[in-house]
C-alpha cells in the first residue's frame, strides 16, 4: 500500500482518471485499491477528495457510455462477444437482464457494486435504446455513488489503513503471496468450470445446420426458445415453429413439453 501511496502521490488525478477509466472499459484492473489509496491520502490532506471524486467519475461515464453506444449500435451481438470474454458471461449476463427488468435505468445506481454485472449493465442499455440523457442521468450517479463509497472508507480510516499497509509491508512478500495466490486460485478455478460447463455443453448440442437439415426433411421436433424477454424484445426474430418459455418457468412446464420427439433448446 505505501507503494501505491507513493505512486498515487506523484501522478495524482491522472493515475485515477486513466486507471478508472480501463477498468471500466473492460481491462482486468481492479480500481478499488487505488480508491482506497487516494481517500487516505485525501484523509492525510495530500490529495483533494473533490477532485479525486470527479476524476472518477468522469473516467467511469466516458468508459460506460463507450459501451452505452456499442450496444446501441452493435444490439445483442455485443453480450455474445462479452460471454466469450468473461469468466462467469451467462449467468452473468441473465442476472443484468432480471435487474434490468426489475429496476430498469434505476440498475445503472447500484450495478457496480455487484461483481461482473457492471460490464454487461451499460452496453445493455444501449441495446435496449435507453435515452441517452436517462442513461447518463443514472450512470453519473451510479459513478458517483460508487466512487464515493470507497474514496470515503479510504478518507475516514486512513490511520488504520496505513496501520494495515505498514504491517503488510513488515511481513515481508509472504503476505503480498498470499493475495497474488488466492486471486490466482480463484481465476484458475472459474476459468477450469467454465471449461467443464462447455465441454458438457457441446456434448448435447446441435448445430444451426443440424437443425435446418432436420427441419427441412420435415421431422418432427420441439423447439423452445428460452431467451429472456428482454433479448426478445432487442431481437424479436425467431425460429420457425419455436415457442417461447423463459428459463425460469422451464422446469414447472417440463411436463407441458411432448415426449414423443427430440426437443430442441435455445437462447443467446
Amino acid at each position: 500500500m505505501h507503494a501505491l501511496l507513493e505512486f498515487l502521490l506523484r501522478h495524482g488525478y491522472v493515475l485515477l482518471l486513466g486507471w478508472v477509466f480501463a477498468e471500466q472499459a473492460g481491462l482486468p484492473l481492479p480500481s478499488v485499491p487505488l480508491l482506497l489509496a487516494a481517500g487516505v491520502l485525501a484523509g492525510t490532506g495530500r490529495l483533494n477528495i473533490v477532485a479525486c471524486l470527479l476524476a472518477c467519475m468522469l473516467a467511469a461515464v466516458a468508459a460506460d457510455t463507450m459501451w452505452y453506444r456499442l450496444g446501441r449500435v452493435r444490439g445483442i451481438g455485443i453480450l455474445q462477444w462479452i460471454c466469450k470474454i468473461s469468466l462467469e458471461p451467462d449467468s452473468c449476463v441473465h442476472r443484468t437482464e432480471g435487474i434490468f427488468e426489475k429496476y430498469g435505468a434505476k440498475a445503472l445506481l447500484f450495478a457496480k457494486f455487484l461483481p461482473g454485472l457492471n460490464t454487461v449493465a451499460t452496453p445493455l442499455a444501449g441495446v435496449f435504446h435507453m435515452r441517452l440523457r436517462r442513461f447518463l442521468v443514472f450512470d453519473a450517479l451510479g459513478a458517483m455513488f460508487w466512487s464515493a463509497s470507497f474514496l470515503g472508507l479510504g478518507f475516514v480510516f486512513s490511520e488504520q489503513i496505513e496501520r494495515i499497509a505498514e504491517n503488510l509491508r513488515l511481513a515481508g512478500g509472504w503476505g503480498m503471496a498470499l493475495v497474488i495466490g488466492g486471486l490466482a486460485f480463484y481465476i484458475v478455478y472459474k476459468i477450469l468450470a467454465r471449461k467443464k460447463f462447455l465441454r458438457d455443453l457441446r456434448a448435447a448440442r446441435i448445430t444451426v445446420d443440424e437443425l435446418k437439415r432436420k427441419l427441412d426433411s420435415g421431422e418432427q421436433l420441439a423447439i423452445v426458445d428460452l431467451r429472456h424477454s428482454m433479448d426478445f424484445e432487442a431481437d424479436p426474430g425467431t425460429i420457425p415453429g419455436a415457442f417461447r418459455v423463459d428459463a425460469k418457468e422451464l422446469e414447472q412446464k417440463g411436463n407441458s413439453l411432448p415426449h414423443d420427439r427430440d426437443i430442441i433448446l435455445y437462447c443467446t
